[in-house]
């Protein structure tokens, strides 16, 4: 490929380096110069433009990266669409992401024109997340080092799926350990499982004596569990403490006690039988990432985690200092080029209202509850929209009317809130960072608080969720990153995600709210009479 300065007389074919203005048009870079783009630039006193000419043998961008993109690609591997001479990569199913660094330090070895960016080998990913992006840096490239690339590259990058379903969580019990911890590690233990698609089959209790765990890893074993979590009333310390001895007087065996990672120092794994046992470190008790989650997510893959495995997690496992540990690139964080998107619920009865009213309709300083939150989002720089509809859609879609929204219907809006969540968040496009759930019963709230919502989340700091506070008082709306949304769509019922604010608290932000906004939605008659006072002084009319 040649570049550089070429005369507009041979410039036809070439391709623009840079982007150029002009009086109505914009010719934009990486464009292929035709005779209507060397004519306005001809005409706006131009002799020369900066481009690339193809030579025989070279492969334009675009090409080169499809190329490069369908040999990396191995199983569960989805190729998108090149553009600019990028091609990502992304999972097809949640599972562990293989990136061998040999293999992709070889590849990109093979010339700096042609890049391969993946995030670390033996990650868990969700179906869906960004897992590769294959680069060609200038327009062209030799086809003759495409193919050298592409020969070291097959089935380079994929995901190994998750596959065991059936956990056992078995606790051993001391004198003085509270009832709130065990259901607590319960808790946190099922949300741990719910992107891979495992389930707690079956959860015990026992003495923290050698004898009576031995008898119940047996049970849950035979009971058909495929992996079995021991959470130890105290810390395992020697092989021959009581979790590892019960383990090899049931007929198992102790594979690893310890692993160079903290938090998750004082891990067990072992097996009984074909099932992975796990003696979990203390901080396992935490929603927090730490070492467990690295073997838990690859023994749920069926990847065989040994004993020189684990050895080798020290360099990059000192997690301590760290407040919440990121995703990969693309699966919930800031690195997705699309913002936030916003959720907003609007397909409830509203039974407490009583008489038949639906208090979306319900006008608040002249106009309808629904349209006033929704052009409060539209006036935050959320986007797209979504707009939750059930109960009376066609009179919300009505009140709407003109508004650049995305209608999403649930038709299951009767077995309660979760359900429109799950609806809202199935629809975000795969390019937002996160998502902010926003009630669509709340006519003070203001745009300003939404693009606040979205300055304070900071993934690098560990500020994965954000929502607004008065003193002790939680509000809406609540802003969740992507790598929330598996559980979100996992809630069941008439209940909100606020037990998931406990659970991830560690990645919880709170900014001050700014007046009632935040906090009052109108359930109640009293509730719609105080909207109605507060609300700007225009026609007012509680009538639905």
């Amino acid at each position: 490929m040649k570049f550089g300065s070429l005369p507009l007389d041979g410039a036809e074919g070439a391709i623009a380096a840079h982007a150029v203005r002009l009086e109505g048009m914009v010719i934009k870079k990486g464009t292929r110069l035709g005779a209507d783009e060397i004519a306005a630039l001809r005409a706006a006193g131009y002799r020369d433009v900066v481009a690339a000419q193809l030579e025989e043998g070279d492969l334009v961008e675009d090409a080169a990266a499809m190329i490069l993109a369908d040999a990396v690609a191995g199983a569960q591997v989805r190729v998108d669409r090149p553009f600019t001479g990028r091609s990502n990569l992304y999972a097809a199913c949640a599972g562990v992401l293989r990136a061998p660094r040999a293999a992709i330090d070889a590849f990109n070895g093979v010339d700096e024109a042609i890049t391969l960016a993946t995030p670390p080998d033996l990650r868990a990913v969700a179906e869906g997340e960004l897992i590769g992006t294959v680069k060609v840096i200038p327009y062209a490239v030799p086809e003759h080092l495409v193919a050298k690339a592409a020969a070291l590259a097959p089935g380079l990058l994929s995901v190994t799926p998750f596959r065991l379903r059936r956990v056992a969580v078995v606790f051993t019990l001391l004198p003085g350990l509270s009832d709130k911890v065990t259901a607590k590690t319960l808790a946190v233990t099922q949300a741990r499982l719910v992107p891979t698609g495992a389930q707690i089959c079956h959860s015990a209790s026992c003495a923290h004596e050698v004898g009576p765990l031995r008898n119940l890893l047996r049970d849950v074993v035979a009971e058909g569990a495929e992996l079995v979590i021991v959470f130890g009333a105290s810390a395992i310390v020697d092989r021959r403490d009581v979790v590892p001895s019960a383990l090899v007087e049931a007929g198992g065996q102790v594979i690893r006690l310890g692993m160079p990672v903290d938090p998750g120092n004082l891990l067990l794994l072992g097996r009984l039988g074909d099932v992975p046992v796990l003696g979990a470190p203390g901080c396992a008790r935490s929603p927090k990432e730490n070492g467990f989650d690295w073997v838990l997510t690859r023994l749920l893959a069926g990847i065989e985690v040994t004993s020189a495995d684990i050895a080798r997690l020290g360099a990059g496992g000192l997690l301590a200092d760290i407040p919440s540990r990121p995703s990969p690139r693309g699966a919930a964080e800031g690195g997705r080029a699309g913002g936030f998107a916003a959720v907003v619920l609007a397909a409830g009865r509203s039974s407490r209202m009583g008489g038949g009213v639906n208090k979306l309709l319900a006008r608040v300083g002249g106009v309808p509850v629904i349209r006033r939150v929704v052009e409060a989002v539209l006036g935050s720089r959320a986007r797209p929209v979504l707009v939750v509809t059930g109960h009376d859609s066609d009179r919300v879609a009505e009140a709407l009317e003109g508004l650049p929204v995305q209608l999403v219907h649930n038709a299951d809006y009767g077995s309660g809130m979760a359900s429109s969540l799950a609806a809202g968040i199935a629809a975000v496009p795969e390019d937002a960072s996160g998502a902010l759930v926003v009630l669509g019963d709340m006519p003070l709230m203001r745009a300003t608080l939404l693009d606040r919502i979205q300055d304070a989340y900071a993934p690098e700091e560990g500020r994965f969720v954000v929502l607004p506070v008065s003193g002790a008082a939680r509000g809406h709306p609540v802003l969740w990153s992507r790598r929330y949304f598996p559980e979100l769509m996992a809630l069941k019922g008439d209940v909100g995600a606020r037990h998931l604010l406990v659970q991830h608290r560690e990645a919880v932000a709170e900014i001050d709210a700014d007046g009632e906004g935040a906090f009052l939605d109108v359930d109640t008659p009293e509730a719609l009479a105080r909207a109605l006072a507060l609300a700007a002084p225009r026609t007012e009319d509680a009538g639905g």
